[in-house]
């Protein structure tokens, strides 16, 4: 019977190593072609290969949701730098990181409806908070106001408080599962 268990180890352990070795090289081989340093490609294919294991880990064990969470959210980031560092964004990491909070509300709303094979408030909620918090320090990042966040902050902050205020009477107004 341990035999059994050591190949498992072994297999998913090898299963694991593949998808890396398939990503990575992929990766640079795109970086040998665009003439991009194939050091920069390692992180987003680290992050692109976790993502794949993550999916996959998803589709063989019950607690699918949170893996699908994780595989989905890795995966944005993965392909995020990719476009970075191939220079398809023309924006820096340092104005865009915001969208790494968007990445992650887009990533609640696919684990939320494999766990309830629905919309669920107790996931539709959080990732509008995120999607929403990320769109607007993307907003600051970029250089788009005419203000700073700071300041933003100091005037604007009863509209701050009025929103968490709307955002919890209609989580309460969602009926409710017996």
């Amino acid at each position: 019977m341990p035999v059994v268990v050591k190949k498992s180890v072994a297999a998913r352990v090898i299963f694991s190593v593949g998808i890396v070795f398939m990503v990575g090289g992929v990766l640079e081989l795109f970086a040998a072609i665009l003439g991009i340093s194939r050091l920069s490609i390692i992180v987003p294919a680290l992050f692109l290969a976790a993502g794949a294991g993550f999916a996959i880990y998803a589709i063989k064990l019950r607690n699918r949701s949170l893996y699908l969470f994780f595989a989905s959210y890795l995966l944005l980031i993965g392909f995020f730098l990719v476009l970075l560092v191939l220079k398809v964004l023309p924006i820096p990491f340092s104005q865009s990181w915001p969208l790494l909070s968007v990445f992650a509300g887009l990533s609640l709303i696919p684990a939320g409806w494999h766990r309830f094979a629905r919309i669920h408030a107790v996931y539709l909620f959080p990732s509008l908070a995120f999607i929403i918090l990320g769109c607007v320090l993307l907003f600051f990042s970029l250089d788009l106001a005419p203000w700073s966040f700071k300041q933003f902050m100091l005037e604007w902050w009863p509209l701050l408080v009025a929103l968490a205020g709307l955002i919890l009477v209609l989580g309460s107004l969602v009926p409710k599962e017996r």
